[in-house]
């Protein structure tokens, strides 16, 4: 039985990561056990942001879902070989394609990648290899990454914005237990709220008083996706990750570190664009122990509980020419 004939396209930089001023370069590998025929070797780059609002999202009515068109960054195709023939074996065709030409206008921004969840914004390689009616085409993609050009960026690092916070009984916005209300609790700390990607996000937390003991300390990573649908702006808050920074009923007055370092792909610098908007925040709870909450199902750990206290803080992430790796 004959094998079958691969595609796969290899980038020069194991990590996929370019900025638009660059070339993206590499390989395109093709295994036969056979010589093909074929009627040319393209390679095609499509950049898109997509967008997706969920029917009942926010309330919006079903005609909404589904029409939004993506927004096109760039689409371009280039040939790489010529109608020939590909002999048996290995072979490996290079390949150098300039995302943005000199003097070419730029209709749409470079923006990060980024994948969030009604918010995708992506970028694909792909080969393709026609050959003819009579014989399948082949293809293959490979996704890379954009991240902004250094250009673009500010020369020095920024430093970390740092807000002081306190969370007490007093500052909460839903109903507490009553143990917990009468009781009575103070935590306060401070926490970088403008940060670089490439740095963790940093702080430190203290419980100064609480009369009922605390079970757990997290902190929550979360992305606020807006889209506008017609004359409406539609956003959702969706969870990221989540770090346990203490486990248990912490001692009083003893600082906390706080120290989470930042997903790349789920995470990028906040933008502010005409048709959609990608923010994020930091929500800090603290659990108090409670008969309820063991026998409450888990689900969104940072929803308001009997038994919790939120605080929630804006987080602007920025990138700097500091975070751009070597290549």
């Amino acid at each position: 039985m004959a094998t079958a004939t691969t595609v796969n396209v290899k980038l020069s930089r194991s990590n996929r990561i370019y900025r638009s001023s660059e070339p993206v370069e590499g390989k395109i590998v093709i295994k036969s056990a056979t010589s093909i025929s074929h009627q040319a070797i393209r390679l095609s780059v499509n950049g898109s942001v997509n967008l997706q609002v969920r029917g009942g999202s926010a309330g919006v009515i079903e005609s909404f879902y589904g029409v939004i068109k993506p927004i096109q960054i760039v689409k371009k195709t280039i040939e790489v070989r010529s109608s020939g023939k590909i002999p048996p074996g290995t072979t490996e065709i290079p390949f150098s394609l300039n995302l943005r030409e000199p003097g070419e206008s730029i209709v749409e921004k470079f923006y990060e990648t980024f994948h969030g969840t009604n918010i995708n914004i992506q970028y694909l390689l792909t080969a393709d290899i026609p050959r003819g009616y009579l014989h399948k085409p082949l293809s293959a993609t490979m996704e890379f990454i954009i991240e902004s050009g250094r250009v673009d960026l500010p020369e020095r690092p920024i430093p970390p914005e740092m807000v002081i916070f306190y969370i007490t009984q007093d500052t909460q916005r839903h109903p507490l237990l009553p143990e917990i209300k009468t009781g009575g609790f103070r935590v306060t700390g401070k926490l970088a709220t403008q940060c670089s990607l490439q740095d963790p996000l940093s702080g430190e937390l203290t419980v100064e008083a609480s009369s009922v003991p605390i079970t757990s300390i997290d902190i929550h990573l979360l992305r606020v996706e807006s889209i506008i649908v017609g004359e409406r702006i539609v956003t959702e808050t969706s969870l990221i990750q989540s770090t346990q920074i203490a486990d248990g009923d912490v001692c009083r007055n003893m600082t906390l570190p706080i120290y989470v370092l930042l997903p790349r792909l789920l995470m990028c610098p906040s933008v502010f664009a005409g048709p959609f908007s990608v923010e994020f925040k930091v929500c800090i709870t603290i659990s108090f122990k409670s008969k309820l909450a063991k026998a409450q199902p888990k689900s969104d750990p940072t929803a308001p509980r009997l038994w919790m206290a939120l605080e929630r803080l804006p987080l602007e992430l920025v990138r700097t020419k500091r975070d751009q790796f070597s290549c």
